[in-house]
């Protein structure tokens, strides 16, 4: 059983001869009971305290279970940032190298058709340079061939 400062105060005792001094007594019940309110009104507040400190504790708990998750979630989207600008650099390369093979692929087809087109064009020339020969050759012996009756045509005159 807890003793209470009204228990103090209000408790009493048998008088009997040659007892103790009754003010003495009752004055030192009454610094007991004030030193007991007293110890009691402290308990109280450091009661309080404690509560208080222990819902700060609480807050304080639930921030830095916050900023744990915060930057649990920060640096997972870094490196899901990191991971998602790597593939698309390695989709750039890929699409880079993809359109580079391709102008290659066109070049060399165009060079293939330049080729193509030299040879045409010099198989053409060499046939247009066969064709003036004989267009030459036929007019040397149509030259010929006039300078021939010519001189024929004189032969006979004379």
């Amino acid at each position: 059983m807890r003793i209470t400062p009204l228990d103090i105060q209000q408790k009493q005792f048998q008088v009997k001869f040659r007892g103790f001094a009754i003010d003495e007594v009752d004055s030192f019940l009454e610094i007991i009971r004030e030193e007991l309110e007293e110890v009691l009104r402290e308990n109280a507040n450091l009661k309080e305290q404690v509560h208080r400190f222990e819902n700060q504790l609480n807050g304080y708990r639930d921030i830095e279970t916050t900023m744990r998750d915060t930057l649990m979630a920060a640096q997972q989207m870094v490196e899901e940032y990191r991971t998602n600008a790597k593939k698309e650099a390695e989709l750039l390369i890929k699409e880079a190298e993809l359109k580079a093979d391709s102008i290659i692929k066109e070049a060399q087809e165009k060079v293939v058709k330049i080729h193509e087109d030299i040879m045409d064009l010099k198989g053409i020339r060499r046939h247009f340079k066969e064709e003036i020969k004989r267009l030459i050759e036929s007019h040397v012996r149509m030259l010929e061939f006039d300078e021939e009756r010519e001189q024929g045509e004189k032969k006979g005159e004379v």
